[in-house]
C-alpha cells in the first residue's frame, strides 16, 4: 500500500519532507497537536535520496520526524549504510538516533555500537556507550567516540584499545584515519609491537609509511635499547630516527646510558650521532664512569665485506672531478657486530675514583680499549698522569689496565696542598693495573726518572730520593691513590738528599706540569 504524507500548514520553503515510498499498511492519524502516519510492514521512506527501511514506523507530519522499529536500515546515495533495531530521526536537522545492534559502514569500514547518533548531513556518527570500529585488519574500540564517514577521521575516548597484526594500542584518547591509516595520540598511550613498546601523550604515527612524530615527552623500549626524549621523529622504513630535548638513550647490551640534547640514529647502518652537551655513562656498580664531549659517534667496526663504492661528482664543467668514497653496506651489518665509539672535542671523564680530560677519545669493542688523545690528563685521588696518548682497557665495565706508549709522566702530591711537594715519575711507556677502578700498580720503562720524598715509619720526611733506571715498579695506596712504594730495576742510579739541603722549588723533572685547574671536581660539571 502506497501513501503520501499530508501537507502540513507549517511547511516552509526550507523544509524537505520525508516521503512515504511503501508500506503494507498505513493509517493517517490527526490530533489537536499533531498529525502522523502509522506505517506497518516493509516500510520504506525517502528524503533527498536517503532511503530508510524498517518493520514499522510513525511519521510525524508536523515535526517532520520519524520513529522506526525493527530491522531499521538506512542507505544514502554515496553508499553509506546504517542499521539498528530502533531509530528516531529528525528530518529537518538530518539527525538519526539509532539504538540496538547499531552498525554504520561506508562499504569498507564498519562502526558497531549499542547507541549511535548519526548526522546524515555531515556524516558523523557518535557513541557514548561503547563502540568498535573495524578498518581492514585493524580493530579499534573505546567507551565513547565519533567517526566521520566523509573525512574518514575517527576519535576514540576512554579505555581505547587497538588491535592490529603489527601492533596493539592502549590509550585514554586517540584518533585514527581509516583512509590514510594515521594514528593520532591526544592522551597517555602505549603502543606495543613484537619488538618494542612506545609510550607517548601526543603525536602521530603513519602506519602505511611507518612514520612517527611525537612532539612531547615520549619513550620507546626494545629488547636492547631504551630511548626517551621531548621530541621523537622516526622513519621505520629508512631506519632513521631523531630525538631532541633531554634525550636519554640506554643500550642494555653494552650497559651504556647516553644523555644529550640531540641524537640521530640510523638503524640500518647501526650508527648513533649525539650532539648538544652529550654525556655517556658506563654503568659499573657504585662507581660508574661518565664521559662528556662536544659530539659522540658510534658505529659498527668496518670490515672489507661492508664497503660499497660511491662516486661523488664535484665541481663544474672541465673542473668536475670524481671522488670515490667507501661507505658501509647496511645489508651485511648484524647485531653481533663489534662497535666503536668516538668522542670529540673537549672530553671530560668523571668517576669517584678517576677523572680525566683530553681533546678526543675513542673506544672499540674489539680490544675493549678507550683511547684518550691530544694532551690527555688523568687524575686519581692525589695523582696526575699524562702522556702523548693514554689507553684504558675495560673488563666487564670496569677499568682493568692503562697503557701510555710515549712520554709517560706521573705526579703524586706528597703531604698537604700548601707544602707543594710532588713525587714524580717519568719514562717512555707506562703500564698501570686497576682494582675496582682504582690504580693498584704501575710499571714504567725505559729511561725512568724519579723524584720521591722519603718518609720514616712515623710519616716524617727524611729527604728527597732522585733516581734513574731502566725499569721501575710503583705500588699505590688504594684508598688515597698516593705512592706507597717504589722498586727500581736495572741500571739503577740513586741519590738521597736530606730535606733541609734541598731547594724544593727546583725539585721538578723536565716536562713537569701540575694541572689541578683542569680537573673536573664533580659530576655536575659534565652536565653544565
Amino acid at each position: 500500500m502506497d501513501l503520501s504524507a499530508q501537507e502540513s500548514k507549517s511547511d516552509t520553503s526550507k523544509k524537505v519532507d520525508i516521503n512515504i515510498v511503501h508500506a503494507e499498511y498505513g493509517e493517517y492519524v490527526e490530533t489537536d497537536t499533531n498529525a502522523f502516519n502509522k506505517l506497518v510492514g516493509n516500510v520504506e521512506l525517502e528524503q533527498e535520496g536517503n532511503l530508510m527501511y524498517c518493520d514499522s514506523a510513525y511519521l510525524n507530519i508536523e515535526t517532520n520526524n520519524v520513529e522506526a522499529f525493527g530491522d531499521v536500515y538506512i542507505k544514502q546515495p554515496d553508499g553509506t549504510e546504517a542499521a539498528s533495531d530502533y531509530l528516531k530521526y529528525t528530518g529537518n536537522t538530518r539527525m538519526a538516533y539509532m539504538k540496538g545492534n547499531v552498525s554504520l559502514t561506508d562499504g569498507k569500514d564498519n562502526l558497531w555500537s549499542e547507541e549511535v547518533t548519526y548526522n546524515m548531513k555531515t556524516k558523523v556518527g557518535t557513541y557514548a556507550q561503547g563502540g568498535t570500529l573495524q578498518s581492514g585488519q585493524t580493530t579499534l574500540s573505546s567507551n565513547s567516540g565519533e567517526y566521520n564517514l566523509r573525512t574518514k577521521d575517527a576519535r576514540f575516548i576512554e579505555d581505547v584499545m587497538v588491535y592490529d597484526p603489527e601492533y596493539e594500542v592502549v590509550s585514554d584518547e586517540m584518533g585514527y584515519n581509516t583512509e590514510s591509516k594515521i594514528v593520532s595520540f591526544f592522551a597517555p598511550s602505549v603502543v606495543t609491537s613484537d619488538k618494542s613498546v612506545l609510550r607517548t601523550t601526543c603525536g602521530t604515527y603513519n602506519t602505511i609509511l611507518e612514520l612517527a612524530n611525537f612532539p612531547c615527552r615520549s619513550s620507546t623500549q626494545s629488547e636492547e635499547q631504551y630511548l626517551e626524549a621531548d621530541y621523537i621523529d622516526y622513519d621505520k622504513k629508512k631506519g632513521i630516527g631523531l630525538a631532541q630535548g633531554d634525550v636519554i638513550a640506554i643500550d642494555t647490551t653494552q650497559n651504556i646510558t647516553l644523555y644529550c640534547g640531540r641524537a640521530d640514529v640510523n638503524e640500518k647502518r647501526k650508527t648513533t650521532l649525539a650532539t648538544i652537551k652529550p654525556v655517556l655513562k658506563q654503568n659499573s656498580g657504585d662507581d660508574s664512569l661518565f664521559i662528556r664531549a662536544d659530539t659522540f659517534f658510534s658505529a659498527p667496526i668496518p670490515l672489507a665485506t661492508d664497503t660499497v663504492t660511491t662516486i661523488i661528482k664535484k665541481g663544474r664543467g672541465k673542473k668536475k672531478k670524481e671522488e670515490v668514497i667507501k661507505t658501509l653496506d647496511s645489508t651485511s651489518i648484524d647485531k653481533s657486530r663489534k662497535r666503536y665509539l668516538t668522542g670529540y672535542h673537549n672530553v671530560l671523564i668523571y668517576s669517584d675514583s678517576l677523572q680525566g680530560k683530553c681533546d678526543s677519545m675513542s673506544y672499540s669493542d674489539e680490544d675493549s680499549a678507550m683511547r684518550l688523545m691530544y694532551e690527555p690528563v688523568l687524575w686519581s685521588r692525589k695523582s696526575q698522569i699524562t702522556g702523548d696518548t693514554i689507553l684504558l682497557y675495560m673488563d666487564s665495565s670496569e677499568l682493568s689496565k692503562m697503557y701510555i706508549p710515549s712520554k709517560a709522566f706521573v705526579i703524586s702530591q706528597s703531604g698537604p696542598d700548601k707544602a707543594k711537594l710532588y713525587d714524580q715519575v717519568q719514562g717512555k711507556t707506562l703500564t698501570g693495573y686497576f682494582e675496582k677502578n682504582a690504580l693498584k700498580e704501575i710499571l714504567v720503562k725505559p729511561n725512568v726518572e724519579t723524584i720521591y720524598y722519603s718518609v720514616d715509619e712515623s710519616g716524617a720526611y727524611i729527604g728527597v730520593n732522585e733516581a734513574t733506571s731502566a725499569r721501575m715498579r710503583m705500588r699505590m695506596r688504594m684508598k688515597e691513590q698516593s705512592i706507597s712504594s717504589i722498586v727500581f730495576e736495572q741500571e739503577v742510579k740513586q741519590k738521597m738528599t736530606p730535606l733541609q739541603d734541598v731547594d724544593l722549588t727546583k725539585m721538578k723533572l723536565k716536562g713537569f706540569i701540575w694541572l689541578p685547574e683542569l680537573r673536573p671536581r664533580s659530576l655536575a660539571e659534565l652536565f653544565e
